[in-house]
């Protein structure tokens, strides 16, 4: 089996770590504009309102919101087939429950889309990337209200009719599976468990009021435009056992629990085992209301598409790894990135396996890449090798899935093709792109962009449609 002819090389961003004009063109405040961005040693700050003097990273970001044009064309120059992005919904909707859309807002995306159609450049669109608007939140406790079904659905509504035929793919939630693995689940649902709540219960609830929502999402844009591919978004963690104990064995299926919790029910279109038996571990099961089966079922996704950065494993008295919020035992196999990540590009190789061989759909990578640290030289080149090298590795790998395994694979974006804020830290020292942007962790900078050696690695990749990869 051969890759796709119209395979979707491209790279990937989100609104809230990339976009920046948190306070222009009618948006309203979503959760990453009051999220205080941590350091090494400190710990982030979540804050109920903007307060004077704090440095709130996505305020600015990297600043998209006036540097479409140039970013766009940097991409294009690359070769880009596909771009991987993220709406603003509070940029849409300020507060999320109003009756009429922002035109502002609605009228920027049109501009950026317009953009990427002049390279033909694949937008692929992510409904709600860890920005839920604020107001949702404090008014309602977000998504343990069924009201935010509405609220979304109303909003994706509005999106799907003013875009129809500039998009084509879309994904209703960034890594859903975050509101299961997270002990604060802020990112992805907008909750702080508050003292005495009774946490698996707010979890399966707010989890169920977004997989109707996606469900809806899936029917409403299908009913739009025939022509929609929607997908889930999941995060993936490649788990292996610690050792080859039988206990081992099933730490390790539960620890895959959250991820299967969420792709069952968005491509088989019902709650199944792994999810009744998840009930049962943690004591709480959702409230659902008599058409919601029939809702999950109709609404089944197109596609399944992924973030995959490091594996894990899992067993007993473990020393544990470095992470994103999910984290699991040390591989002593293993090299680990600056931010203690482990590398491994076999593991994205069995998690398309093992995602193709459960679910037989379609699937797409949309983040994959390393934060590591870039040093700009004495003649302003970045000669970031270290980048190439982790890329080529799980590039070569995803090779092999598709040519050997015979998995269908869509597309390959990588995590921040651009360098932007880090999703897990707030930081800009943190870099995961192919062009570099002149700002630190305190936000200063004069935001020029600058291409990075990976940047002309990438393009002959793309050029060649994966078949040199040599550096």
């Amino acid at each position: 089996m051969q890759i796709r002819k119209d395979f979707l090389w491209g790279g990937a961003t989100a609104a809230n770590q990339y976009e920046g004009g948190y306070n222009e063109g009618g948006k309203g405040l979503s959760i990453a504009d009051v999220e205080k961005g941590a350091r090494h040693g400190v710990p982030r700050e979540i804050h109920d309102q903007i307060k004077d003097g704090v440095y709130y990273p996505s305020h600015v970001a990297t600043d998209f919101y006036h540097r479409y044009k140039e970013d766009i064309a940097l991409f294009a120059e690359m070769g880009f087939k596909a771009y991987r992005m993220s709406i603003a919904w509070t940029r849409i909707f300020p507060n999320g429950d109003e009756l009429e859309p922002n035109e502002e807002g609605l009228k920027f995306y049109d501009d950026v889309f317009d953009e990427l159609k002049k390279y033909n450049i694949e937008p692929i669109v992510t409904l709600s990337h860890y920005e839920t608007p604020l107001h949702l939140v404090k008014e309602y406790g977000s998504w343990r209200s069924r009201k935010l079904v509405d609220f979304f659905v109303r909003y994706c509504e509005v999106v799907f009719n003013r875009y129809k035929g500039k998009v084509k793919y879309w994904m209703t939630f960034n890594e859903i599976n975050a509101t299961y693995i997270s002990p604060r689940p802020w990112h992805q649902a907008g909750i702080v468990y508050q003292e005495g709540e009774d946490k698996a219960k707010t979890m399966v609830q707010a989890s169920h009021h977004m997989l109707v929502a996606s469900a809806l999402a899936v029917i409403k844009g299908h009913e739009i435009d025939s022509e929609n591919k929607i997908g889930c978004m999941l995060l993936y963690p490649e788990v292996y056992a610690a050792t080859c104990a039988p206990e081992d064995q099933i730490l390790r299926r539960n620890k895959m629990d959250n991820v299967f919790y969420y792709g069952d029910v968005h491509v088989r279109g019902y709650y199944s085992n792994v999810n009744t038996a998840v009930w049962d571990r943690i004591g709480a099961h959702p409230d659902m209301e008599k058409e919601d089966e029939n809702i999950l079922y109709m609404g089944k996704v197109d596609y399944i598409a992924f973030s995959y950065y490091f594996s894990a494993i899992e067993g007993k008295n473990l020393e544990m790894a470095e992470g994103n919020i999910l984290i699991g035992g040390k591989n002593p196999y293993l090299k680990v990135t600056d931010w203690g990540w482990a590398i491994d590009p076999i593991g994205l190789r069995t998690s398309l396996n093992d995602l193709y061989d459960r679910y037989q759909v379609p699937l797409m990578i949309v983040e994959n890449g390393m934060g590591a640290y870039d040093t700009i030289e004495a003649d302003g080149s970045i000669n970031d090798d270290y980048r190439i090298d982790y890329l080529k590795q799980h590039i070569d790998a995803m090779l092999d899935a598709i040519r050997i395994d015979h998995v269908d694979l869509l597309g390959y974006t990588p995590w921040g093709c651009i360098d932007l804020v880090s999703a897990g830290t707030g930081e800009m020292r943190k870099r995961y792109g192919f062009i570099y942007v002149d700002k630190d962790d305190e936000g200063k900078g004069t935001l020029n962009r600058s291409k990075k050696k990976s940047f002309f690695w990438y393009k002959k990749v793309i050029a060649t449609n994966g078949e040199d990869t040599s550096y």
